[in-house]
């Protein structure tokens, strides 16, 4: 879900919500001592420390206790830390596989009022880099904030290593990846017993308006990890997208992928809302490509699917694990 904060908080849904935002930090002045200006004060005191983030230099608590991390959640859980608020989208909803109950952890709607930031008296906010600058320096109004920059969250470990230091624990790391290192050299041995070269695919299900099948590339920031690091072998198709890309009705029956994984953009398989897009799977054409025919078609949850964090990461390997390997 990384790629879909980037695609809709961007652009005129930003005007929306920097309208929403001075709002509710309109009648807040009393919170407003938290604003820092990035860059303009080099000399930190033994509290704090300076970072260099996407946007410039931020002065950061060294340890700081309450946090959020906006759509940074799974690594934080990975590290042992508890976020303060977990992301929601009222069209998407939240990242479900993590488990965070709602009384627990409150929701933080990035389509709204900044008000349940501003409640929870914060720290520190990290931003995944998605946010754009407009929104980061309203981010900023609330808290001391940290942008990452693109080429660390296209890379899990690299993430991991960013967020922990940024909470004051870096020792917590190398657990973590060691663990998680582990995980990944263990599957790929036994998914390359299992299948071999036998060509892999990961498709999603577009339910939002016209249903469409929509192709994941091979380093796509939520699937690219079966091919680089599990070494999956991608079908050709994969190899020609960055992202992803719909699968044209034309081209159905050239999909001859011989396992697809399959999730919907939004909700479950099983969602009222979702039975449109879901009958598309019962076209015959569908029906009559190799993948389907022999029984390999995976149909599996999309939260932790589109997620490219640590969690989300050894979900995926489970149910790849549990589905190619016999």
């Amino acid at each position: 879900m990384a790629e879909q904060l980037k695609g809709h908080i961007r652009g005129t849904h930003w005007l929306v919500v920097l309208l929403v935002i001075m709002v509710s930090l309109a009648g807040c002045s009393d919170k407003q001592g938290k604003s820092m200006n990035a860059g303009a004060n080099k000399q930190s005191d033994s509290g704090t420390r300076i970072v260099k983030d996407a946007f410039g230099e931020v002065k950061i608590p060294i340890n700081p206790k309450r946090v959020a991390g906006i759509y940074l959640e799974d690594y934080m859980l990975a590290l042992g830390v508890k976020p303060m608020v977990q992301w929601y989208h009222p069209s998407w909803g939240k990242q479900d596989y993590l488990g965070m109950p709602d009384a627990d952890v409150p929701l933080f709607d990035i389509t709204g009022s900044f008000e349940p930031l501003i409640e929870q008296n914060l720290d520190l906010i990290i931003l995944n880099a998605g946010i754009d600058q407009a929104g980061y320096e309203m981010y900023s109004k609330i808290a001391p904030t940290y942008r990452l920059t693109r080429d660390v969250t296209t890379n899990p470990a690299a993430t991991l290593r960013t967020v922990a230091d940024l909470l004051g624990i870096p020792e917590k790391v190398d657990s973590v990846l060691k663990d998680y290192d582990q995980k990944v050299a263990d599957a790929k041995l036994k998914l390359d017993a299992a299948i071999g070269k036998q060509t892999v695919a990961v498709v999603r299900l577009d339910v939002g308006g016209k249903p469409e099948l929509r192709l994941f590339g091979q380093n796509n920031a939520y699937t690219g990890m079966i091919y680089k690091d599990l070494g999956l072998e991608p079908f050709p198709w994969v190899k020609g997208i960055e992202a992803h890309e719909v699968i044209s009705q034309e081209k159905i029956p050239e999909f001859t992928a011989d396992h697809i994984i399959i999730f919907p953009s939004d909700g479950k398989w099983d969602s009222e809302s979702n039975k449109k897009a879901v009958a598309l799977l019962d076209d015959p054409i569908w029906r009559g490509i190799p993948a389907v025919k022999n029984g390999h078609v995976y149909k599996l949850e999309r939260s932790h699917w589109q997620s490219g964090g640590i969690t989300a990461n050894r979900m995926k390997i489970d149910d790849l694990l549990q589905f190619l390997v016999k």
